[in-house]
């Protein structure tokens, strides 16, 4: 699956459009990350737990949607983005989302 965050690819003329799919998950902090971000936090740097929980949502988020645009039977989606939004105090939701398509190369 070719994903891209522009509107074509090089050299590719989209045959068909499949229409948007998406992909999201709902992440929450754990108590165990908290106490080491706090204490990261007053010594200052990057908190790396809260890296890696944000970097496996995105690329959970991602196999979503790559899932579903497979199902359509899509061979890219592109336009790719994230938003992401809280939903609670301790949560946030990363959406991923984009154009299914159907690539042939172009002559």
């Amino acid at each position: 699956m070719m994903l891209s965050t522009t509107e074509h690819m090089p050299h590719m003329k989209i045959k068909k459009i499949l229409g948007i799919v998406e992909g999201n998950t709902i992440r929450a902090r754990s108590i165990g990350r908290d106490i080491l971000a706090t204490l990261k936090n007053l010594i200052g740097g990057e908190i790396e737990e809260y890296t890696k929980l944000l970097a496996e949502s995105r690329e959970q988020a991602l196999d979503r949607m790559k899932q579903q645009a497979e199902e359509l039977g899509a061979n890219a989606i592109l336009g790719v983005k994230f938003s992401t939004s809280y939903i609670m105090a301790n949560a946030a939701e990363i959406l991923a989302y984009g154009t299914a398509v159907i690539l042939e190369e172009s002559k």
